[in-house]
């Protein structure tokens, strides 16, 4: 495994880990300036949407896990096809469940580290197992 690569990965895990903790500015850390991401129902959004939608989750618990399937490296770009299970539980209110899978762009910035530059996520609502 190549160090990009395994900086890729760390990003992933990383950004798993924060979201589990609510740890926002982590999340964003882990972004491009100009990221966009992509979901069913909606126009394109960017890092500021992101983020104000992600605070007003509040107290809402994640938990999930999330297999890449796919990792490619083309110079200073790189894309992941993943396959993510999580559940989304409100302080007051019944668990939200999604999966799905997400195609994912990964640019490597002039600092040498790598961020998320555009996000493809076809998570879907999902029966309780």
């Amino acid at each position: 495994m190549t160090d990009d690569e395994k900086a890729i990965r760390q990003v992933v895990e990383t950004w798993m880990a924060a979201s589990k903790a609510g740890d926002i500015a982590t999340v964003l850390s882990l972004m491009t300036d100009d990221v966009v991401f992509m979901v069913p129902g909606q126009e394109p959004f960017g890092k500021e949407a992101f983020a104000t939608a992600s605070e007003s989750m509040g107290d809402t618990r994640i938990e999930g896990t999330n297999e890449i399937i796919e990792l490619q490296i083309i110079g200073n770009w790189a894309f992941t096809r993943n396959r993510i299970e999580m559940t989304a539980t409100p302080s007051a209110g019944a668990p939200i469940r999604r999966s799905g899978y997400t195609l994912t762009l990964l640019h490597k910035e002039s600092d040498g580290k790598w961020r998320l530059a555009r996000d493809a996520n076809l998570l879907t609502l999902s029966q309780k197992s």
